[in-house]
């Protein structure tokens, strides 16, 4: 496929290759627009995710098939997804079935909604929480 076909064309060609087998996928809540988290997606979790209208990702660390809420009931309903220009990098829109995507917890001892609770002050180069 030529770069023009790639970039303008309709036909879908996710360029897996390019990074051994795995793509980058943002996610993010369709009401709010909010980045809940990012992930890797190998082809068997793309295809997972197309079929099941959840979303599932290539866990790097097991090395296998992460379907997101398996464990915790904290699944993800697939809504949408977009590809970007060159076709190496995602974005799921999702809609939170239950709880939040990020492993640690609130104060309250509930999942975070999102993983990026925190914000960087670039003034004090300190973090600052930024939970919603």
């Amino acid at each position: 496929m030529n770069t023009t076909e790639l970039e303008e064309g309709t036909k879908v060609n996710l360029q897996f290759e390019k990074r051994n087998g795995i793509l980058p996928v943002a996610v993010q809540e369709t009401s709010t627009g909010q980045i809940l988290m990012l992930a890797s997606v190998n082809q068997a979790a793309f295809n997972y995710s197309i079929k099941n209208k959840v979303a599932a990702f290539y866990s790097t660390s097991r090395s296998s098939l992460w379907i997101k809420g398996e464990s915790s009931g904290n699944y993800m309903q697939l809504d949408d997804i977009l590809i970007d220009c060159d076709q190496d990098a995602l974005v799921y829109k999702v809609t939170l079935k239950k709880g939040g995507v990020c492993h640690t917890f609130n104060q309250l001892g509930n999942n975070r909604k999102g993983c990026f609770y925190r914000a960087f002050n670039m003034e004090l180069q300190t973090l600052e929480f930024n939970e919603k």
